[in-house]
Formats: C-alpha cells, structure tokens, sequence
C-alpha cells in the first residue's frame, strides 16, 4: 500500500495559489464595497459582497492609476482633464466592477483579489433600498418634525435596547456613571444585526411602552458598515419606533451613519455615548451649580442683613437726638421705632401662621358637614334600591345566620385542638422535669458549688454533699475512696 504524502502547510499553500492563480489569471468581479480601510501605506483594502458570498480585495497604491486622461476600461478620453482614481472615492456599500487576478495570502491563508481596474457600478442595492424606504416613511409622516417630541429632563427611569456584550453598551455606561444624580436603567437585550434583529427590536421596544415604566427608551449600537446597520433600517423596527407612546433617543452608529429609525427616532444621538451627554448633565457642573446658588444665597444673606442693620441704625439715632423734641415727639419715635422692630420678630411670623391655621380650620369645619350630608345621601339611595329587591333582608338574614353558625362550630374546634395541644405540652414538660424521678424514690447529690455527682470518681474523701429528695436536702460527707 502507497504511504499518504504529508505535505506542509508552506507546500500545500504554495500549491493551491499556483493553481489558483494560473486557473483565474484575470477576472471580473462585480460586488459592494464593504469593510473599507485606508491604512498610511496608501494601499486601499476592502470586500466585494452580494447576497451569498464575500470576496476580500486588495488595491496596491501602484495599481490605482490617480490623474488618467481616459478610462482604462471603456477607453473614454476624459474632456475635462485629469480625472481623479475611483480608489480616492471608494465608500461602503458603493457597487463597482472590478478587473484583476486572484491570489493567495499566505501569511493569512486566505484569497483575495488583486485589484488592476474598477469602475463605479452606480449605488449598491441597499443603498437603493434604503432611498425607497426612505421615501415610502417620510410619505407616511414618520419623519415629520412636528411629531418628535422632547426628551425628558434628566431622566430617572430609562430603558435601553442593544446588544448586552457589545461596546456600545459599555460605552454608554461608562459615560452615565459621570452624569447626572442618580437613574435606575432597564437593559433589554436584543440582537442587532442579523435576520432576525428587526423583530427583536421592535418587540423590546412595544413590551417596554406595555409595562409602561421608563420615561424614555434609548436604541444605541456601535459602528460597521450599511449591512451591518442594516436592523435599524427596516420597517419593523422603524414603525415600532413611530409608534411608540414613550419618547425615543437613537444613537445608531457614528456620526456619519444615519438610519431610518434615526430619523424617525424623536431625538438622535451621534454614538452611543453622545446619547447618555445628551440625558444628564455632568455631575462636576451639577456641582458647579450648586455652588453658584449657595454663594448667590449668601450675597443674598448678607444684602438683607446689611439693609435691616440700617434701618436700626437710623432709628437708633432718631431716638438719640435730643434737639429741643418733645415728648411727644420722641414718643412718636419710639412707636415707630417698635413698630420696625415688630415686622422682624418671630411672633409676627407665628401670628401670620396662627392666622392661616384658623382659616384652614374654618375651611376644614365648612367642608365636614357638606362631606357629611354627601354621605348621607348616598347611604339614602343605597337603602332606597336595597328596600327594592324583594326578599333581600330574608336573603342577608339566613346568610347571617349561617355564617353565626359556621363561625360557632370554627370557634369551637379551635378551642378544643387548642387544649389537646396544651395536653400534650404538659406532658412532654412533666416528662422533662428532673425532679418528677425523686417521687419514685431516687435522690439527687450536689456539692457545695451546686454541680450534681453523676460518677463516684468525681468526689473525694471527706467531702461535703448534698442529697436531695422527694421532701427536701440531707446533708452527707463522702467516707472512704471512690
């Protein structure tokens, strides 16, 4: 038998990038632009995908052909001049046709698409989509901004929606603990990409406007590319959004990415941490608040006494000058003097109370017969439509009587399992006094510090004891060894 050839992982790659590379020499390849990245090495690297599959791409510098005077695919002669490479402009979700061979990454294992040409293919399926969707709801006045209402001020009961592992939340989490003065938070966790994310959202988003709870419902989720947003652009969760009784903040992405149920949504936030900025002030410029009051209380303060101690003063010196005044002069003064100093006292200030607690008692003694007379009538016309059923009294009286009865017979077993139980305990306490064996004859030894004797290695010769019996206590002295 013919020994199976090991090959390494070098050689097996090697391998299959010649074969690779010499079955797709060049090829064409139309797809969207997704997971777009421009490193500093101004190589330009992306995926081509569609429905059922991704392809990764790679754009060296060399190969992006920037200031062509034609296109290189169709043969155009551009008439304005240079036209600057399609690679300077490449965005997520663009769908473009692209020229190049395919080949193997060995460092990663992976194949990838060496890209020499591309041109753009006009905007890719979900950017169609989402223009359709978007016309379809702003027709149905789900962005209409006289529906959008305000969020609450500082909010003390939020529920929030997003995925429960995700950064987003931690994000918005982290910003929340610095802010505000204190709010309890509700996290429902859902999917948010994937088939069956809408549905999820929309179902946290009706269950929390059931339980009617939170003063506001915040949807947030981290960046990725139109398919990876893709849940918060759906129908569904875009009218379960328009619907919703309670206020909703989105923050959906980051600041460039705008959903549908970012526009629907009453308020939207740029990130995930935005939105918790955009609920609750920072707790250092509550403080700082705080402060500003407390010192405006104080000016406030010092302004009052400041103008109370100078109007003491002036009347003080009113009633210092002697001048040839009379005295009925300086009587007068006197009472004017008295009458400054009554508005400051505190039995001014318990008079105006004692005013206001006579009229809140005449209020109350006013109101007590009117409540009274209410009651009365209704109890009236209760009594009226009871006199109106025939044999209701009969009726109440042989249930009352029934109920005597059964509560007779109830009262009567809870007395006697009451007293079986007391039985029962007496005996099991006669059981356990130490002194009921002493009625049969046997007798307790004690020593002087009151411990009993339970074995004769415990005494020694001479000892005093004690031996208690049925009648009472003989003293003994313990005679000979143990």
């Amino acid at each position: 038998m013919q020994e199976a050839r090991v090959l390494s992982v070098s050689a097996l790659t090697r391998a299959v990038k010649g074969a690779l590379e010499g079955t797709f020499p060049f090829v064409w390849v139309r797809g969207q632009v997704t997971n777009l990245s421009r490193p500093s090495s101004g190589h330009v690297y992306f995926s081509l995908c569609d429905e059922g599959a991704s392809l990764a791409a790679v754009w060296f510098k060399g190969a992006q052909r920037a200031g062509e005077r034609f296109d290189p695919l169709t043969g155009e002669v551009f008439e304005d001049g240079h036209k600057p490479s399609l690679a300077t402009s490449l965005k997520n979700g663009l769908e473009i046709v692209c020229a190049g061979r395919l080949s193997v990454y060995a460092a990663r294992g992976v194949y990838q698409l060496v890209v020499e040409l591309a041109q753009e293919a006009g905007l890719g399926r979900l950017h169609e989509e989402f223009e359709r969707l978007k016309k379809e709801l702003a027709a149905k006045g789900y962005f209409a901004l006289e529906r959008k209402r305000p969020l609450p001020g500082r909010p003390t009961r939020l529920a929030l929606v997003t995925a429960p592992t995700g950064a987003a939340v931690h994000d918005f989490l982290r910003v929340a603990a610095g802010r505000g003065y204190g709010s309890e938070i509700r996290l429902h966790p859902v999917l948010v990409q994937g088939a069956a994310a809408p549905g999820q959202i929309a179902g946290a988003v009706q269950k929390i406007n059931a339980e009617a709870w939170a003063e506001v419902i915040v949807l947030i989720r981290g960046g990725g590319s139109l398919e990876d947003l893709w849940a918060f652009n759906s129908p569904e969760a875009a009218q379960a959004v328009f619907s919703s009784q309670i206020p909703v903040l989105a923050g959906i992405g980051h600041e460039v990415d705008v959903s549908l149920v970012d526009m629907t949504a009453d308020a939207r936030a740029a990130t995930p941490s935005h939105a918790a900025q955009l609920l609750w002030p920072e707790r250092a410029e509550l403080r700082r608040s705080l402060a500003t009051l407390a010192r405006a209380l104080e000016r406030g303060k010092a302004v009052r006494l400041e103008r109370d101690e100078a109007c003491l003063d002036s009347l003080r010196r009113l009633l210092q000058r002697e001048g040839g005044r009379t005295i009925a002069q300086k009587g007068e003064a006197l009472n004017l003097f008295d009458r400054a100093l009554a508005w400051h006292t505190p039995q001014r200030r318990l008079a105006g109370q004692e005013e206001r607690l006579a009229l809140t008692l005449d209020r109350l003694q006013a109101a007590v017969p009117r409540s009274l007379e209410a009651k009365e009538s209704v109890l009236r016309v209760l009594r009226l439509g009871l006199e109106r059923v025939p044999g209701l009294p009969e009726r109440l009286g042989r249930n009352l009587g029934f109920l005597e009865d059964r509560l007779f017979r109830g009262g009567r077993a809870l007395f006697v399992r009451a007293g079986q139980g007391l039985d029962l305990a007496t005996v099991r306490l006669q059981g356990l006094n130490p002194l009921a064996p002493l009625e049969r004859g046997y007798a307790l030894a004690r020593k002087t510090d009151g411990s009993y004797v339970r074995s004769p290695a415990q005494t020694v010769p001479g000892e005093p004891l004690t031996i208690t019996v049925r009648d009472g206590d003989i003293p003994v002295r313990v005679e000979g060894g143990n």
